[in-house]
């Protein structure tokens, strides 16, 4: 008994500790309306522990589930009882009238449900894969395309989706890189606040907005072995370092909700981890909206050995600070027993509905409990002109040129004869991908489609598929061969399918699959210009295509206008302007490579000898690295300057450079800089990016790009897990890419 109390007294004081900080922390941003929460006084003073339980449950709605189904009670009864706080994977304006309208006309008190759907890249019209878009380095583009996916969604009667994913991934075998920004945090964050406030908009109660969920909280893209629902193991400071900063760029940019991740941390599964939920997120950040866990994350703390059933998950996982249960029935089942055999005090149950409603209530859902659920709008909404054209030009931003040897692109639209060769060419499920929302292959434009459209009236293109899609063994080669000899310029379409990447689609070895290479071995052998087009979702070890391939478009997995889009850069009509985000390796056996990893003490030189870090049968760097990506045109960077070489811990350092357009085509080029702490507390990256500038820069034109450094920008977590910047040595880094850079020096004082 003295434990059970014990237990209880400390759970209390974390509790009150994070409310008292809620308060406390960013008082101006997380203020919450008086009104609203006087309204959930007063529904709350009436509610049973039974109803608010019921406020904490989570169900999906149909057979297209994202986790595995189990038995569950009679839904209709739970939601027509007031038993039911969210539904997922319900929707249609009408379909979710009928639900809503069972629980707000039938309950005690009319709450009503909030439907939430996985919209990561678009609901109807598909935008490209998160990972595409990252690669346009575009904010405004970025958040835009969660806008639309907001407007469709919200018109289809969804309030929430779970987006934006903000794992940090390193390692491409993981199939859920494609849901993400890449490999860095700093571009990571920024990615994180443009999605949440694309779909939130700035103000829920708009009819076009939609509640966001940041997820999964947190390190799940630290998976060992790239194992999708793998272990993870990494220390507090990496943590903090690497994987906590997009969330926190979320929390600040307001998001309404967070996704518990599978892994745990430390030990302790991230959905029963008080230091993540309880400590950091609702305490130190002073989070005011909910925790959602993901998909029976509470019921698999059985599976894991952590919990010895699912009342005692259930206990473990409202004490650490999970608000609603998703997909288990836990909460549903056990929760109120808990409360009532003092196992589980009634202030956590009760936070965590007050989180909930209070949502609710930021949506004008009590207000207007059907505000998304006109047929009319829905049928006008969808896949629009205007949509259609957003995601084409998203799509056309997030391509990337790799290699372009002997300025083969761009092609003219006036050749005689294009081979187009390639399975994948004329796939409309491929060019969905995977999350696809309510989104249809049928409505996809395909490759093969869109350079069709993109050619002159005289300009002939031949197809073959030369691989079989489902094996990608080869298929008919010959007649691949046949019609590339007969063009003017043969276009090779490999890469993966479309579920090869995405949730539990996690691969061991990240070479082109079957025979795809074999093909392309043929194809030069003609002596033609080959350009290749890469589909795929991940980053792949393709160091054969890199050396051999005279041209190279990353095109990704684009949507709704994937055709149109390759077309448009293919025959120059956009001129490629997108760069990396994940570093490209050089074979499997080489991953995890990222550009900001730490120094050893035997790094590979120029000069350096066997006994070095290094790799006895490849290289140490990637094929391509992070930040890279070629344009039509060139740039030239030059005077490198800054505007003193020492500054206070007050003070900000300006770097500025010019950038010239050496080539024939206007163009757009993406400036980075980056830094590097020479001595600190603790081992810090060999370079970190700090900032980055798209410019538009005319044939022939200069143009003069200047960024600013404080001691903010140089702050990190010190030996003593403090937050801040140490005097010192640094070096700034400006350039094209992470390896291409001119640098420079100044030193920090105190």
């Amino acid at each position: 008994m003295k434990l059970l109390l014990t237990t209880k007294a400390l759970l209390l004081l974390l509790l009150s500790v994070s409310l008292f900080a809620c308060k406390q922390k960013n008082t101006e941003k997380m203020s919450i309306n008086n009104e609203i929460e006087g309204r959930i006084d007063q529904l709350m003073d009436k509610m049973s522990i039974e109803e608010k339980v019921g406020q904490m449950v989570q169900y999906s709605g149909d057979s297209k589930a994202t986790g595995p189904l189990k038995a569950t009670p009679d839904q209709v009864e739970d939601v027509k009882n007031g038993m039911v706080g969210s539904m997922l994977n319900v929707t249609g304006a009408e379909n979710v009238r009928e639900m809503q309208k069972l629980a707000v006309e039938n309950s005690r008190f009319g709450i009503p449900i909030i439907f939430a759907l996985d919209v990561v890249h678009g609901y109807k019209t598909i935008s490209p894969i998160p990972l595409a878009e990252a690669c346009s380095w575009d904010l405004t583009a970025i958040e835009k395309s969660a806008r639309i996916a907001a407007i469709e969604a919200s018109a289809a009667g969804i309030n929430w989706t779970f987006a934006p994913m903000v794992d940090i991934a390193r390692d491409p075998r993981w199939g859920r890189v494609m849901e993400g920004a890449g490999e860095d945090t700093y571009y990571g964050s920024l990615v994180a606040a443009a999605r949440v406030k694309g779909f939130q908009g700035s103000d829920l109660k708009n009819k076009t907005s939609i509640v966001a969920c940041a997820k999964h909280f947190a390190g799940y893209g630290g998976v060992e072995a790239g194992k999708e629902y793998n272990y993870v193991d990494m220390s507090r400071r990496v943590m903090n370092d690497v994987y906590l900063p997009p969330f926190k760029a979320a929390v600040d940019a307001g998001v309404s909700t967070l996704m518990t991740s599978f892994n745990e941390f430390e030990g302790t599964l991230a959905t029963a981890n008080t230091y993540l939920l309880r400590e950091k997120l609702k305490g130190e950040w002073g989070f005011n909206g909910f925790v959602v866990s993901d998909w029976n994350t509470i019921g698999e703390m059985v599976i894991h050995g952590m919990a010895e059933n699912e009342k005692d998950a259930a206990e473990l996982a409202i004490t650490a600070g999970t608000d609603m249960d998703m997909a288990t029935a836990a909460y549903r089942n056990y929760l109120v027993d808990l409360v009532k055999s003092g196992k589980v005090d009634e202030d956590l149950v009760d936070d965590a509905v007050r989180r909930i409603l209070r949502i609710k209530f930021k949506l004008g859902l009590f207000d207007n409990p059907y505000k998304n659920c006109d047929p009319e709008l829905e049928a006008k909404t969808l896949q629009c002109k205007e949509h259609l054209q957003a995601s084409r030009d998203m799509a056309r931003k997030s391509i990337v040129l790799l290699k372009n040897q002997g300025n083969i692109l761009p092609l003219s639209s006036d050749l005689k004869k294009i081979a187009v060769v390639g399975a994948l060419a004329d796939s409309k499920p491929d060019m969905l991908g995977f999350w696809e929302g309510r989104g249809e292959a049928k409505d996809m434009t395909t490759i093969l489609e869109g350079i069709k459209t993109g050619v002159s009236k005289s300009t002939k293109v031949l197809y073959a598929d030369g691989y079989d899609l489902e094996t990608f063994e080869l298929s008919n080669p010959d007649r691949a061969i046949s019609i590339a000899k007969e063009s003017d310029a043969v276009v090779m379409v490999m890469g993966e399918r479309w579920f090869m990447t995405g949730e539990a689609s996690s691969r061991g070895d990240i070479t082109i699959p079957g025979e795809q290479q074999q093909l392309l071995d043929k194809l030069l052998k003609t002596g033609k210009p080959i350009v290749v087009l890469l589909v795929n979702g991940r980053p792949l070890a393709i160091p054969e295509v890199a050396e051999n391939a005279p041209a190279i478009l990353e095109t990704w997995i684009l949507g709704s206008q994937a055709g149109y889009a390759v077309a448009d850069v293919l025959f120059g009509k956009y001129n490629p302007s997108g760069k990396l985000t994940m570093s490209f390796p050089y074979a499997t056996g080489q991953i995890p490579v990222y550009y900001n990893h730490r120094n050893t003490g035997r790094p590979e030189l120029p000069t350096s000898d066997r006994w070095i870090s290094h790799y006895l049968d490849i290289p140490n760097e990637p094929v391509f690295p992070f930040g890279f990506g070629l344009s039509y045109t060139t740039f030239e960077y030059s005077d490198l300057n800054l505007d003193k070489i020492s500054m206070n811990m007050n003070g900000s350092i300006k770097i500025s450079l010019s950038v010239t357009n050496t080539g024939k085509y206007d163009g757009e080029e993406v400036v980075q800089l980056y830094m590097r702490d020479m001595v600190a507390s603790v081992v810090r990256p060999v370079k970190e990016l700090k900032g980055f500038k798209k410019v538009k820069i005319k044939a022939g034109e200069t143009v003069d790009v200047a960024f600013t450094l404080s001691a903010k920008d140089l702050a990190f977590y010190t030996k003593d897990m403090s937050y801040k910047a140490e005097p010192g040595e640094f070096k700034v880094f400006v350039g094209t890419n992470s390896v291409d850079c001119k640098e420079a020096s100044f030193t920090l004082r105190d």
